[in-house]
């Protein structure tokens, strides 16, 4: 017996070792539970975080689309071109004429900044073919403003009292000559001069704006106490050398140019050597921007006398 027992090995289990191994069960179920959670909340967090970005994106793209004015294309251009210059008004512009300006709006910068003296028949081909840009018309009918801007919302048309009369064009010239270091300078803010041939009471924002091109083809008339273009002339050469940003050059159109005293004002203020063109009673000028110090329109000063 007692050899017997020697040999017996008693095995105890202690309760505590049994309650160690089932605490580390529950600790490592609750280690995966909150890992698998951790999980699941990234999971769907990341779901909609892409989802509002994809959303987000999508509504720029939408938006910017939606906003987006394509140019207009050649075709579009071509027709436009057409039909306006086979009008059957009598005072329409020449295909070549509209051709040239219109060859000038499709190169020019966007937002294009467009100036026209006069409410033609062409007023709507302007408005159509500067596309993206902001078009101005300025008329010396105030009523006849009224009623365009009435009848066609999208135009923006600015109506001015001309004081001048085609008859005292030589005494107009001769005047500005005298105050060209003073009220007739060929850089200065028109709104605050009173040279007799500067238009100072249009919106005080027009004489902010840097035009791009700028088309005299108004006020209508040439009978002897006609207001004539010379004001128009005058302003169109002062806006162009007055520009604060923008492009240093500016295009300036002037219709009629085959008349004396629209070619002889042309000359004093948009200047021979700035001539582009003139073809079919278009003349083309390009003007650059100028220093403020600077008190001489022209390089070579042309008389009255000898560009007529």
């Amino acid at each position: 017996m007692k050899n017997n027992l020697s040999n017996t090995k008693l095995i105890l289990l202690h309760p505590y070792i049994q309650k160690q191994g089932s605490s580390n069960k529950l600790w490592l179920l609750a280690f995966i539970s909150f890992f698998t959670l951790a999980f699941l909340l990234t999971l769907i967090y990341s779901r909609e975080s892409i989802t509002a970005k994809t959303a987000a994106a999508a509504s720029v793209i939408t938006g910017s689309a939606s906003s987006y004015n394509p140019p207009l294309s050649d075709s579009v251009v071509r027709a436009l071109i057409h039909y306006a210059s086979n009008s059957n008004n009598t005072d329409h512009m020449s295909h070549t004429a509209i051709k040239q300006i219109s060859d000038v709006l499709q190169k020019c910068r966007t937002p294009c900044n467009f100036l026209v003296f006069g409410l033609t028949p062409e007023t709507l081909l302007w408005k159509a073919l500067n596309h993206n840009g902001r078009t101005v018309f300025i008329d010396e009918n105030r009523y006849y403003a009224a009623y365009i801007e009435e009848k066609y919302p999208g135009i923006e048309a600015y109506d001015v009292q001309y004081t001048t009369k085609i008859t005292e064009a030589k005494e107009l010239i001769a005047a500005v000559k005298e105050q060209i270091t003073n009220e007739c300078r060929p850089v200065q803010n028109l709104l605050f001069s009173e040279c007799k041939l500067g238009l100072n009471d249009l919106p005080n924002q027009f004489y902010e704006i840097d035009w791009d091109v700028i088309l005299v083809d108004g006020p209508r008339g040439y009978w002897p106490e006609a207001p004539g273009r010379m004001s128009a002339i005058f302003t169109a050469g002062v806006l162009a050398r007055s520009k604060k940003g923008g492009n240093q050059k500016t295009h300036v159109f002037v219709h009629d140019f085959n008349q004396k005293v629209d070619r002889t004002t042309s000359y004093e203020y948009l200047c021979k050597e700035n001539l582009v063109k003139s073809k079919d009673m278009l003349g083309h000028f390009v003007l650059e921007r100028a220093d403020a110090n600077v008190f001489q329109f022209c390089r070579n000063n042309h008389s009255s006398s000898s560009s007529s």
